[in-house]
């Protein structure tokens, strides 16, 4: 991240505007959704909002800046809340990265007016829309704590009651196992292979592909 503001700030800053904008309204939609399902958890604790304030987290934020890999504040849940019992803890999980997914789409329909295809207008709607892209597919990732898992693991079969516990205390370290495996000179990362479709996903919309 350090190397693109030294290279391409403008384009740096876009991809900072899209992971402030993409976090916040990831969270807000676990939140909202949660609340129309019957918990209020998130909305006595003020994450029914758009305010990036209530949702980005400090050292995610600082982490974001530095190495281009942050995180922000996860949304307190009650399950036993919720009504349409797992479906609808699958229906919060999954909120979050569609709503990921409806910023790209968003993206793809500014790119159709002729102010958003040059200048910096245009950097902001690639820079949103490939880091919202980035979430909608990283978050899907069926690794605890990422949404992927509350999304997969409550249809899985009793049999698998083991993995799924050992997923849930050891899910977020190998996650951070894999991601500094991106970080490292001449290391293959699955992460790399996961995240395949982002380009696809980008080109299919017809939006111009990020310069880096």
């Amino acid at each position: 991240m350090l190397s693109l503001f030294e290279q391409l700030p403008a384009l740096a800053v876009a991809v900072c505007l899209g992971f402030v904008a993409g976090i916040t309204i990831h969270e807000a939609a676990h939140a909202w959704s949660a609340y129309m399902l019957g918990d209020d958890t998130a909305y006595r604790a003020g994450r029914v909002t758009l305010n990036p304030v209530s949702h980005l987290d400090v050292l995610g934020t600082v982490m974001l800046f530095m190495v281009g890999f942050g995180w922000g504040k996860p949304t307190p849940v009650m399950p036993s809340n919720l009504k349409w019992g797992k479906f609808g803890a699958v229906a919060v999980a999954f909120a979050g990265p569609l709503s990921n997914l409806l910023v790209v789409f968003i993206c793809a329909a500014l790119y159709l007016l002729p102010q958003f295809q040059a200048g910096y207008l245009q950097l902001v709607v690639v820079g949103v829309a490939f880091v919202n892209a980035l979430l909608f597919v990283f978050n899907l990732i069926p690794i605890p704590p990422l949404d992927g898992s509350k999304v997969i693991f409550p249809f899985l079969p009793r049999v698998l009651d083991g993995f799924v516990d050992f997923m849930n205390q050891y899910g977020p370290f190998i996650l951070l196992g894999l991601v500094l495996l991106t970080y490292l000179p001449g290391a293959a990362s699955p992460l790399s292979y996961v995240l395949l479709p982002i380009l696809p996903l980008l080109i299919f919309l017809g939006l111009p592909l990020p310069p880096f």
